[in-house]
C-alpha cells in the first residue's frame, strides 16, 4: 500500500466531462466534475440511474477516456487502464472453474506476485470476510453474498491504494448487505486505503462514508458534497439515531428538489 500523507489529495478529478456519441446523437453523461479525495478517505457517490456514476468509475479506473478535463491518482494523470487500483462491480464475475481461493489468486498470477505470500494474504482476506473453510468451494457452491465477498478479496489481494466499487451490494438481500457493509468497513479500518463507493442507497452511503457526493440527473453534476460527522467504528444501531436520520433526510430533500423523488400530489 502506498504511503500517502493523510492531508494530500490522492484522487483529483478536474473539470471532467464525458460525452457518448452515436451516429444520430451525442449524449452528455457527465459535466464539469470537480472532486478531490484525500488518501484514506471513504467517499460514496449517490445519484439516480443514468446520472453517470458508473461512467465516473470507469474514468477513474482508466477504462474509458474523458471528453474533457483530467483525473490524477497519486499525482499521475490517468490516460490508460490503471492496474494499481482494485475494482469491484455489482456482478461478482468469478471464474466458475476456479475455487474461491483460486479466484482470489488470479490477481497474483496476472501480477506475477510471490505465490506463498499471496496465498497467505488470500487466506487472511477470506477469513476476514467470514469465508474461512470455503477456500476450496466453487462459485456455484456459494451464495450471492459469499461470491461477492470472494470478489472483494480478489480486488484487495495486491493491496491497492485505491478501491473503486460500483454498487457492489445492490443485488443482495438486506441482511447480507448489512454484513458486507460491516465486513468492508472492517477491512477499510485495517488498510486505510482510499475508497470510492457508488450506490443508489442513501442509507448505505451515510452509514459507510466520510463524505458523500450527491449527483444530479444526467448530465451528471455534483449537486452537493456532504461531510458525514459520525464516530467510527460504525455500528448498525447508529442508523436509528437522529443524526443519521438528519443526513438521510438532507439527501432525500436534495433529490426531491431535483425531481428524482416525487411524492403523491407533487407536480
Amino acid at each position: 500500500m502506498l504511503d500517502v500523507p493523510s492531508h494530500s489529495h490522492f484522487l483529483s478529478i478536474k473539470r471532467v466531462s464525458k460525452n457518448f456519441t452515436s451516429r444520430s446523437d451525442t449524449v452528455r453523461a457527465l459535466s464539469d466534475i470537480d472532486l478531490d479525495i484525500r488518501a484514506g478517505e471513504f467517499v460514496s457517490i449517490v445519484g439516480p440511474s443514468g446520472c453517470g456514476k458508473s461512467t465516473l468509475m470507469m474514468l477513474v479506473a482508466g477504462l474509458t477516456k474523458a471528453s474533457g478535463g483530467e483525473i490524477l491518482v497519486d499525482g499521475r494523470r490517468i490516460e490508460k487502464p490503471n492496474s494499481d487500483i482494485g475494482i469491484v462491480f455489482q456482478r461478482d464475475v468469478l471464474l466458475d472453474w476456479r475455487t474461491a481461493i483460486q479466484n482470489v489468486l488470479l490477481q497474483a498470477e496476472i501480477r506475477k506476485l510471490d505465490v506463498t505470500a499471496a496465498t497467505e494474504r488470500a487466506r487472511h482476506l477470506l477469513k476476514m470476510v467470514g469465508l474461512d473453510g470455503f477456500e476450496k468451494s466453487y462459485p456455484h457452491e456459494l451464495s450471492g453474498g459469499m461470491r461477492q465477498r470472494v470478489s472483494i478479496c480478489r480486488a484487495l489481494l495486491h493491496k491497492p491504494p485505491l478501491l473503486v466499487m460500483d454498487e457492489p451490494f445492490g443485488a443482495l438481500d438486506a441482511l447480507t448487505r448489512d454484513q458486507l457493509q460491516l465486513d468492508l468497513l472492517r477491512i477499510w479500518s485495517e488498510t486505510r486505503m482510499t475508497v470510492v463507493f457508488i450506490t443508489h442507497s442513501i442509507t448505505e452511503a451515510v452509514f459507510l462514508s466520510d463524505r458523500i457526493v450527491v449527483m444530479s440527473p444526467r448530465p451528471g453534476r455534483i449537486e452537493r458534497l456532504i461531510d458525514i460527522d459520525m464516530p467510527r467504528p460504525r455500528r448498525l444501531a447508529m442508523r436509528e439515531t437522529k443524526q443519521f436520520a438528519a443526513y438521510t433526510q438532507e439527501i432525500t430533500e436534495i433529490f426531491m428538489k431535483l425531481g428524482v423523488l416525487r411524492e403523491e400530489g407533487d407536480a
